[in-house]
């Protein structure tokens, strides 16, 4: 009961340090609830146990999934991704006992991590540990050794604690029968092993870059937000359109008063046009004049929607003088919202659960280089909505030469949860890990401008109209976490897969040698 409690505790706990909480110190503390858990246990008691853990962290963290689909797809998906902390159980149980085990018991944690952020449908890699440090002591080593560097950091010190925790009870235990007390010296390795990630953290600190390399520029987000649900679907759309055009307008009014700074760059949110001003001369009409009124480059989240071929979550570079001069396709695209893997069996799951949902007869389909537009002084480098959860989305579009980050998003669908605050936190990691101001903006909020040191500098509210106007710095160096990609990732956890494997190898062999000493025992006479 113990252990169930544990594990119970820990998946909770872990929640905690994410939005809406963020109390990222309980990272460490649910971590090592989750090793005291599954530590001795063998590998399906382990993946029962790290199951348990991995519902009572993602159910709480995922009920934003149930505002639009219900509660079926939301548990369905809970119960997946905990799958995946089951598979770090059995590895963490099985490197429990060997030397320094807190250190290959927090790679493995990092290679579930991984796989969990690539299978299945390209992965889900909301809920890594390090998007939970937005505001923690761990943040700066984003900047070395990027998400899996922060993740093995925060796993360390909680497996480090569980393990001290452990032998500081064993080494008050009677002594019986002779056995060996566990000495000081026994202690002072998960002592170590539990301090180092966080000095480690304080060191790197000062080494996060903030300063303006390519100066610096006037940023506007805008944020027309959504209107009230009972538009028939077409007016719906035309409406947050206009919320957007209206909103730029009442931007260039108030500059031309003298009320607001004249803008650099604009920066409209994912979906603010889903009429494809491609296609559509009245769109293209609202967009156009709305650019040339705020009269600065600006970026728009649209549609690409021909009548036959491919559809696209695009973004436009549309320039005051010359129109749309460039786009930017959604490479990262959300299954089971922009496309339908399993289309049959999701068809009719649908139609029991929830009949007035009609699954779309086209999917979006994905783009193939990373969108970096030449705005004026500002190389923006656009990473859209999803896609800044994935890192090597993140990491190509900086080494393609952006020079400041932007993050068009929706989240209008996940009303008032906290999944906008989550997608927000995960934009400050990414500014530490790259180096690079990012501009969040979204069409019914959260929008935000976060400095490059992953400090949110100003922000919206949710369903609210407005717009951010901040002086951002351009930079252009790369941290030698940009440069690493995904090389931190690939060691940490093949060391961890390592450690796994050599325990269950060692295991075979030694069962193997049982059977043959058994056989030649029965042999003799």
């Amino acid at each position: 009961m113990s252990r169930l409690l544990a594990a119970s505790a820990g998946g909770a706990l872990l929640s905690l340090s994410f939005a809406p909480f963020s109390w990222w110190w309980m990272a460490p503390i649910a971590l090592a609830l989750f090793s005291a858990a599954v530590y001795g246990r063998r590998a399906r008691a382990a993946f029962g146990l790290g199951f348990l853990a991995g519902l009572t962290f993602f159910l709480p963290l995922l009920t934003w999934t149930n505002e639009y689909v219900g509660a079926v797809p939301w548990v369905v998906l809970a119960m997946l991704e905990a799958s995946f902390f089951g598979l770090a159980a059995v590895m963490v149980a099985l490197v429990g006992r060997l030397p320094a085990a807190p250190i290959w018991a927090a790679a493995a944690w990092v290679a579930a991590e991984a796989l969990r952020g690539a299978v299945p449908f390209r992965g889900f890699p909301l809920g890594s540990v390090a998007f939970g440090q937005a505001d923690g002591l761990f943040l700066s080593l984003a900047s070395l050794g990027g998400v899996a560097l922060v993740g093995f950091a925060v796993a360390l010190c909680g497996f480090g604690l569980a393990d001290l925790a452990r032998r500081v009870l064993a080494a008050r235990r009677p002594v019986v029968d002779g056995s060996a007390t566990i000495g000081p010296r026994a202690l002072a390795m998960p002592a170590v092993l539990t301090v180092v990630p966080a000095l480690a953290a304080l060191a790197a600190s000062p080494a996060v870059g903030t300063d303006a390399q390519e100066g610096t520029v006037t940023a506007a987000l805008i944020q027309g937000n959504v209107p009230q649900l009972g538009l028939e679907f077409n007016a719906q759309r035309r409406a947050v359109l206009d919320n957007h055009a209206e909103r730029t307008r009442e931007l260039a009014a108030d500059v031309a008063a003298g009320r607001e700074p004249q803008p650099d760059i604009v920066i409209w949110p994912e979906n603010a046009s889903d009429i494809d001003p491609f296609r559509n001369a009245d769109a293209d009409a609202v967009i156009d004049s709305a650019v040339r009124a705020i009269d600065a480059p600006t970026m728009i989240g649209t549609l690409e929607t021909p009548e036959q071929g491919d559809i696209h979550n695009t973004v436009v570079h549309w320039d005051p003088a010359d129109g749309p001069v460039d786009i930017y396709r959604k490479r990262e695209i959300q299954p089971f919202g922009e496309r339908i893997p399993l289309r049959g069996l999701v068809s009719a799951v649908m139609g029991v659960v929830n009949p007035s949902i009609r699954i779309p007869d086209r999917e979006y389909q994905p783009g193939d280089t990373p969108g970096v537009f030449a705005m004026g002084r500002a190389d923006v480098g656009v990473v859209t909505c999803w896609e800044v959860a994935f890192d090597h989305r993140v990491n190509d579009t900086v080494l393609a030469g952006a020079t400041v980050l932007a993050v068009p998003s929706n989240y209008a669908t996940f009303g008032l949860t906290a999944m906008s605050e989550q997608q927000l936190a995960i934009s400050q990691v990414r500014a530490v890990e790259h180096g690079r101001a990012v501009l969040v903006a979204a069409t019914s909020g959260i929008s935000a401008v976060v400095s490059p040191s992953g400090t949110v500098v100003s922000s919206t509210d949710l369903f609210t109209a407005d717009a951010l106007v901040a002086e951002i710095p351009l930079r252009s160096t790369t941290t030698l976490a940009t440069r690493l990609g995904a090389g931190p990732e690939w060691i940490i956890s093949a060391l961890g897969v390592a450690a796994a494997g050599w325990v269950v190898i060692g295991g075979v062999r030694r069962r193997r040698l049982d059977r043959s000493s058994a056989v030649r025992e029965a042999a003799q006479p």
